[in-house]
């Protein structure tokens, strides 16, 4: 079970908290779950240097409270404040354009987090060795230097899967890279879990990461 099911959405609930937070009725659910995609499509996108993780979204009657879980929260925030409220006016411009109407009456609580160590980030992990695959790095050298990078920060282990025409193959394989212990059937494991693409010459590989982290890593 535990390797077909996203790591993450498995323990929902039970480990791990849901990434948004919120009721609402069937008409506006559709609605708001579109807006949190947008919301954190664009996040990703702007903030990309300042190694964002994950971005955590709280909605009540007229106000929104947004977590971004960062690497270098000085880059978000900027000279005095000032990233801070860009990144809100940035939020209003999305749902603006989204509900195609001007909102006034939305208080929007913009909250930033600094990652302990970027290296226990699975999403970081997995962009960091897709962007070394682009550069045409061996993948072999690439995931050997990754995982003694990460298992010298502390965690349990690391499991790492490529999948696709990896070094510009002909036909398309998977490749399993582990070490130490990944105990993804045991759901009071806390795994974090990643996939990101990797857009190379011959095609795209998906880079997967697991890191099992010690109870006191968040």
């Amino acid at each position: 079970m535990g390797q077909k099911i996203n790591p993450i959405g498995f323990r929902i609930g039970s480990f791990k908290p849901w990434k948004s937070r919120w009721f609402a009725d069937d008409q506006k659910y559709k609605d708001f779950l579109f807006e949190d995609i947008k919301i954190r499509e664009a996040f990703f996108k702007k903030l990309k240097l300042a190694g964002i993780n994950s971005v955590e979204i709280e909605r009540l009657t007229k106000s929104m409270v947004i977590t971004i879980t960062v690497s270098r929260p000085g880059v978000v925030i900027g000279r005095g404040g000032t990233g801070i409220e860009d990144l809100k006016k940035f939020i209003i411009s999305i749902l603006s354009d989204i509900r195609k109407k001007k909102i006034k009456d939305l208080k929007i609580d913009l909250k930033v987090n600094e990652i302990k160590n970027p290296e226990l980030s699975a999403y970081l992990v997995a962009v960091r060795i897709a962007a070394d695959l682009e550069r045409r790095m061996p993948q072999r050298r690439v995931i050997s230097k990754t995982m003694e990078r990460v298992m010298a920060s502390g965690p349990k282990g690391i499991k790492i899967v490529l999948s696709g025409r990896i070094g510009g193959a002909e036909i398309s394989r998977v490749e399993k890279y582990h070490t130490g212990s990944v105990s993804t059937q045991t759901l009071r494991e806390n795994i974090d879990y990643a996939q990101v693409p990797a857009l190379l010459k011959k095609g795209y590989v998906g880079v997967k990461v697991w890191i099992s982290k010690v109870k006191e890593e968040e």
